[in-house]
């Protein structure tokens, strides 16, 4: 696509999104395919004397540890917002606070096998206890989804996003929530999963309301050349509908 030709496609993007709103998006009559860009076989006369490690099959996945046994729901909590966009980053560009990665599986109870294709409703605050429709005064724009969004898990149930270690945040005179993360996990054939992960060593974690044990999980710090970040796993089991 040209310059030109691609300038009048975005204008004309932008006019219907003006006028008819996202859900009514047409894509113009005239735009032509995405051109591909060769395919891998292309470097094979590059690396052909190149010592290439071999990708690694595809195993089966691993089995949750300890006992087989549902995911405890949680409460809902008053933030939640329907239809975030779907992306492995939870976080906006360059948010501030301590990078955290979550990755983990979605199994079914009943067949102790993992559920491709479940979709998580991930949400939380940011490192300052905040959330991006806490303030009635000023609410988020149409469209605008700070710290959520929703992921798809792949052929093995599997699951990873990148955010930031959430802040606590005040409830009531004397009363905080501790760091969490929020989940609303779906899959064809079972019950709908309301839950919230929390972090091991939280100081808030002990005088929390609405935290349950099962949902608290133990992150390692590790370090890459860029600096270090937190790591964990969050294994989901649903229980059939």
């Amino acid at each position: 696509m040209s310059g030109q030709s691609r300038r009048r496609f975005l204008q004309r993007s932008s006019l219907a999104l003006g006028i008819t709103g996202a859900g009514s998006l047409l894509l113009a009559a005239d735009t032509a395919p995405t051109p591909a860009s060769g395919e891998l076989g292309d470097y094979e006369r590059y690396l052909s004397d190149v010592d290439v490690a071999a990708k690694p099959k595809r195993t089966t996945a691993p089995r949750p540890t300890g006992k087989w046994a549902a995911t405890e729901d949680n409460i809902l909590g008053p933030f939640h917002r329907a239809g975030a966009p779907y992306r492995a980053k939870i976080t906006p560009p360059l948010a501030s606070g301590k990078v955290l990665v979550v990755q983990g599986r979605v199994w079914g109870l009943d067949t102790r096998r993992p559920l491709a294709g479940a979709v998580l409703d991930v949400w939380q605050a940011n490192a300052a206890g905040r959330y991006d429709n806490d303030d009635p005064r000023n609410p988020p724009q149409a469209g605008t989804f700070l710290y959520r969004a929703r992921l798809l898990t792949d052929e093995n149930g599997y699951y990873e996003y990148e955010t930031i270690h959430p802040g606590a945040y005040r409830i009531g005179r004397d009363r905080w929530r501790p760091s969490h993360i929020h989940y609303l996990v779906r899959a064809a054939g079972y019950r709908k999963l309301i839950t919230q992960l929390y972090f091991v060593g939280d100081p808030r974690n002990e005088t929390d309301d609405f935290i349950k044990p099962s949902l608290i999980v133990d992150f390692q710090q590790l370090k890459t050349d860029a600096g270090s970040y937190e790591h964990g796993t969050f294994d989901i089991v649903l229980v059939p509908a």
